[in-house]
């Protein structure tokens, strides 16, 4: 926002930031820096302004803050100051504040993309469920490609490529723990899945988070993920004592290739597998190869 003191966004070609989109009403929002204070309104728009997920009628904003407007993230960062006489004098003293945008250049269509570092994965999941976004949500780290699909706000499918076996939430919780790469949103996909989930995204971030930490808690206890588990022998607890979850996971456990393919194949998730190989292991079925 370096000299201006106001800033208005919409698809008019006459004001000072123009996102050509559908979703963007003519005169969308305005941003204003007064006394050292950014403030941001929306001038009545049809489809609403964001900031970190949130509808807003009226906010100030703070270093760091997402804003969503139609399909663009802005994100409000402070930079150093260049030394200028014609510097207007009534700005933040020493530096600048400037509205960046995450996206394609403007020579491309409107296409929400971006860094994960500069825009995490929850941030952008409290903002598509807010503003009910249909549409693939595109996850790629150097290894990894995660797909998240919206309807309408709500999430019907996430998986993880080349790895099919892995149920929707499970896949859903497990890219919530990537934090580097890049993000792009792309159109509706027509596919149609056979287990289909329907799950809001703040309820997919707040269990996520939930089995995060207890998960964390647990990964001291657990074998390395590297290592197979096998059966005891002599085995001296009977197997008709298991419950069907434990049966079903002790089975795939001498199967798979060592603990990380046993998490990838069974479809309890991550948390209540290894919860449920720790007590396999307490109870005497099963130790680490």
């Amino acid at each position: 926002m370096d000299e201006f003191q106001e800033i208005v966004i919409g698809r008019s070609s006459d004001l000072d930031m123009v996102l050509v989109e559908e979703m963007v009403s003519r005169r969308h929002a305005r941003i204003s820096l007064q006394g050292g204070v950014v403030s941001i309104e929306d001038m009545g728009s049809t489809n609403g302004t964001f900031v970190n997920g949130e509808k807003i009628q009226h906010a100030t904003l703070q270093e760091g803050d997402r804003v969503l407007i139609g399909t663009s993230i802005l994100k409000l960062v402070a930079i150093p100051n260049e030394p200028s006489s014609s510097r207007r004098p009534d700005l933040v003293a020493n530096r600048r504040v400037t509205m960046r945008r995450s996206g394609a250049p403007p020579t491309e269509a409107p296409r929400m993309s971006g860094s994960l570092e500069e825009i995490p994965l929850p941030d952008l999941m409290q903002l598509f469920g807010t503003s009910k976004k249909t549409g693939v949500l595109v996850l790629k780290t150097d290894q990894r490609v995660g797909r998240i699909y919206f309807r309408e706000g709500r999430i019907y499918y996430c998986s993880v490529e080349n790895q099919p076996e892995i149920p929707p939430i499970k896949a859903a919780y497990r890219m919530l723990t990537w934090k580097t790469g890049f993000f792009a949103l792309d159109p509706p996909d027509a596919t149609e899945f056979e287990n289909e989930i329907s799950v809001s995204a703040q309820e997919v971030l707040m269990e996520g988070f939930r089995q995060m930490d207890e998960l964390e808690n647990l990964r001291s206890r657990l074998p390395p993920f590297g290592s197979r588990l096998i059966l005891r022998a002599p085995l001296e607890a009977p197997l008709h004592e298991l419950e069907p979850t434990h049966l079903e996971v002790l089975q795939t456990a001498l199967n798979s290739a060592n603990l990380q393919a046993l998490m990838d194949r069974t479809e309890t998730t991550d948390l209540e597998t290894s919860k449920i190989v720790l007590d396999l292991i307490r109870r005497g079925y099963i130790k680490a190869g």
